[in-house]
This record gives structure tokens, C-alpha cells and sequence, in this order.
């Protein structure tokens, strides 16, 4: 079962409502995702706790209904 970008969109949004998300469908699938999120929440924190902060906001759909999602986070500049 595959996932829409604005879902994925709206689960990261209600985890880091201040974040800019843009999720685009890189095979047309709707399994395969890149997401370039830029969120005050990441200020500090490694790449890696980003990351995490992300995967969490999906709650356990990731290797589930969504496949793959490449990941791009930042805090704001």
C-alpha cells in the first residue's frame, strides 16, 4: 500500500509544525520519496537525531506503506 506525498507531508508537519517540507515522488510510484525539510527543531542536533525526528513523525509507516524516503534536513539558515 503506497503513501501520497501531501500524507507524508501532513505527518511531518503535525511533528515539526514550523518545518517547510517539500516530498517529491522519485519513481511515480508512490513508494519512493525524497523529502527536503528545513525546521527549527533540527538546530543543533546531528544529522542523524534529524533524521530520527523525521521517522518518528512517520510513525512506523517507513518500510511499510512508504518504501523509501531519501532525506534532506536542516535548520533554517
Amino acid at each position: 500500500m503506497a503513501m501520497d506525498a501531501a500524507e507524508i507531508e501532513k505527518m511531518i508537519k503535525l511533528a515539526l509544525p514550523d518545518a517547510t517540507v517539500e516530498i517529491r515522488d522519485l519513481a511515480g510510484d508512490g513508494d519512493h520519496y525524497a523529502a527536503i525539510i528545513v525546521s527549527e527543531q533540527f538546530r543543533g542536533k546531528t544529522r542523524v537525531a534529524q533524521h530520527r525526528i523525521v521517522n518518528e513523525a512517520l510513525q512506523g509507516k517507513l518500510g511499510g506503506d512508504l518504501h523509501a524516503l531519501a532525506l534532506q534536513t536542516s535548520a533554517p539558515e
